[in-house]
């Protein structure tokens, strides 16, 4: 959560005056003055322009300040992601929006200049978009399965801001299929707050989900720190810059992001022995894995060994990793996870 300053530097009661209000917007690194009362209950909202405009219709300085309040000011949960408030900001032009909770008590406030002000981070992202999403059958005719809509939003423009959201703003998409509907769609990037370039895939020849990595490493030359690699169908929070962190700490050539996965085997499975003799029962047991959720840290050593023009798969590399004795590590994800593939996934994704 963004907080610009503590929160009790924003904050005055129902009874503080016009005078006050002016006072605690001139110290507060923020444009507003948030009502609040004993408990922390959010009463109303002030900012700089709605104090000015009260003053030039007659009100005093030593007036009541919730007089004057907006008592319904927009305001956000704990829960709402950075892209949601950023979104909220442009769309009503504000540059404050409150945190409040349940029971409507202010427990932060998201400032514009916090939201844009991350940490930048300096490392590439490729994004794997060429692909043909067959397993959406005709809802991928005529638009790539990246340009799926969830929540307003394309599911390719989800996975940019969150990386935008750790930092990365310097994005590669890999693009065959349908590839012009996704430059158009997303263009040069700044819409989104980065940079995009294409990586083109020629889409009679599928590279799989690695073979972009060559074109990448052909196209760049140079590139001396890890690249973040994600398919382009996916729905899940986590942040890049605590995958890289986590990469580094391990000395790995690749990095997998995992996460649990449980599997209920519908059949009673059968434990036999020597001689086909049975000795147990096991009705409908539970197969818990961790699977590779299709997100990737890569560094130089390990991009080397991606052919250029060439189909390889992500499997391949981790492979060819393993077999050079290179470091492979895996970065746990604990966040929700869906890997849009097929119309009942989507359909997931859209909360339906």
């Amino acid at each position: 959560m963004s907080n610009a300053a503590p929160l009790s530097n924003v904050c005055i009661g129902p009874d503080a005056t016009v005078r006050h209000a002016l006072e605690t917007i001139d110290r507060g690194a923020s444009a507003i003055a948030l009502v609040t009362d004993e408990t922390g209950k959010l009463l109303g909202a002030l900012t700089d322009g709605d104090i000015r405009r009260a003053l030039l219709k007659g009100a005093g300085l030593d007036d009541r300040v919730h007089e004057y309040a907006n008592t319904s000011p927009h305001v956000v949960s704990p829960a709402a992601t950075r892209a949601s408030v950023l979104d909220l900001m442009r769309s009503l032009r504000i540059s404050e929006v409150p945190v409040v909770d349940d029971s409507g008590r202010l427990v932060g406030l998201h400032t514009l200049t916090d939201m844009v002000g991350r940490k930048p981070l300096s490392n590439i992202a490729v994004i794997m978009a060429g692909g043909r999403g067959t397993r959406l059958g005709e809802l991928t005719k005529d638009t790539p399965k990246p340009l799926m809509t969830v929540a307003d939003r394309t599911i390719i423009e989800w996975i940019i801001l969150g990386l935008v959201e750790s930092g990365v703003t310097n994005i590669y998409v890999s693009v065959a299929y349908l590839a012009e509907k996704i430059m158009d769609h997303l263009g040069d990037g700044s819409s989104l707050g980065c940079t995009i370039k294409y990586l083109h895939e020629d889409p009679a020849r599928p590279l799989n989900t690695a073979g972009a990595l060559g074109l990448l490493n052909h196209d760049v030359p140079g590139i001396s720190e890890p690249v973040i690699v994600t398919n382009a169908d996916l729905m899940v929070r986590y942040s890049a810059a605590d995958m890289l962190a986590f990469h580094e700490s391990k000395g790995s050539s690749v990095t997998v992001a995992a996460r649990p996965y449980t599997h209920q085997v519908p059949f009673g499975v059968l434990d036999i022995g020597e001689g086909r003799a049975i000795s147990a029962v096991v009705e409908k047991p539970s197969i818990e894995v961790e699977i590779s959720t299709g997100i990737y840290a890569v560094s130089p050593d390990a991009l080397a060994l991606v052919p250029y023009m060439e189909p390889f798969s992500m499997p391949d590399l981790v492979q060819a990793c393993i077999d050079q004795s290179k470091t492979v590590a895996a970065w746990p994800i604990e966040s929700d996870w869906i890997d849009v593939g097929t119309p009942k996934d989507l359909a997931t994704a859209k909360g339906q």
